[in-house]
């Protein structure tokens, strides 16, 4: 089965890098005058952040799969399908805002390297939300959501932090337009703090988070607006 895993991430990377090269292609901008072929430093940056947001849905969609695949032999724990559900909107949530940045004219390594962390964490947390091996007779989500959640929730508290700097020293926010971020990261830190493993905490903290999806969707319906 980790030969498997192995192979599968291979072929992932493989299909992804064929994908970034296409991407890359058509994404140029060609003129009459072949010497004047460009492409943008935002279509050029955006290549290899969507190629680990890719994998990252790719490792979440394939959970789910096996999950299905395995139904028999899983035992399904709500919190922890909330935790996966969240994760993959944040992908498409990261890839769909990384559009904003279209109107950059040019870009320096060093905040590609930071703005590049934020996928790149999403990415593990994809990885870490489920078995490394689907083995046994049985395999108990709640039992393996318990044994890894402050793993989970410490990756998840980098992303509001992340976010808040990203926000206010590249994007130009104010403090005040990032309360949400601000409110995110004790609750989170808190959850990691305690390292309780009571049911009804949990529940609720994924509840919670699940109602600081939902309404950061409705407030900020026409700031994820795409208009050509």
């Amino acid at each position: 089965m980790e030969n498997l895993c192995q192979i599968d991430d291979f072929y992932c990377i493989a299909i992804y890098s064929l994908l970034a090269l296409i991407l890359n292609s058509s994404l140029t901008h060609y003129s009459t005058n072949l010497t004047q072929m460009a492409i943008t430093p935002f279509e050029y940056v955006t290549v290899l952040i969507s190629i680990i947001l890719g994998m990252g849905i790719t490792k979440l969609v394939s959970g789910l799969a096996t999950i299905v695949q395995q139904w028999n032999n899983v035992k399904l724990y709500w919190p922890h399908l909330v935790i996966i559900a969240i994760v993959f909107v944040i992908h498409i949530q990261d890839w769909w805002v990384t559009y904003e940045m279209a109107t950059k004219t040019y870009w320096k390594l060093t905040t590609f390297l930071f703005v590049i962390q934020y996928p790149v964490i999403l990415y593990v947390l994809a990885r870490i939300l489920f078995p490394f091996r689907w083995e046994g007779t049985l395999i108990d989500l709640k039992a393996f959501y318990y044994s890894n959640f402050r793993k989970i929730y410490f990756l998840m508290m980098f992303l509001p932090v992340h976010s808040f700097i990203e926000n206010y020293y590249i994007d130009g926010y104010s403090i005040g337009d990032q309360l949400l971020q601000i409110a995110l990261f004790p609750i989170l830190l808190f959850i990691v703090l305690l390292n309780k493993k009571d049911e009804w905490i949990h529940k609720i903290i994924v509840l919670l988070l699940s109602a600081v999806t939902i309404i950061t969707f409705i407030v900020e319906r026409k700031a994820l607006l795409i208009v050509g």
